[in-house]
C-alpha cells in the first residue's frame, strides 16, 4: 500500500513540474486533444495502462 501511495505522488509530483515549467506547450497540448477521436484515447490509454502494469510486474519480480 505504501507503494501506491509514492506512485501517486511521484504522479502529482510530475505533472506539477510540467504545468509549472511549461504552462502554454501543456495547454497547447491539452487543446490537441478535443482533435482525437474517442477510440484513439481509449487505445492510448489502455496502452499505456497495459505498459504501466508490465513495468510494475517487472519491479516486483526482480525484488
Amino acid at each position: 500500500m505504501k507503494e501506491l501511495f509514492i506512485a501517486f505522488g511521484l504522479f502529482l509530483f510530475i505533472e506539477g513540474i510540467l504545468y509549472a515549467l511549461f504552462p502554454s506547450k501543456m495547454r497547447n497540448m491539452l487543446s490537441k486533444l478535443e482533435l482525437l477521436k474517442d477510440s484513439q484515447l481509449r487505445t492510448g490509454g489502455l496502452i499505456f495502462a497495459i505498459l504501466g502494469f508490465v513495468i510494475i510486474y517487472y519491479l516486483k519480480t526482480i525484488t
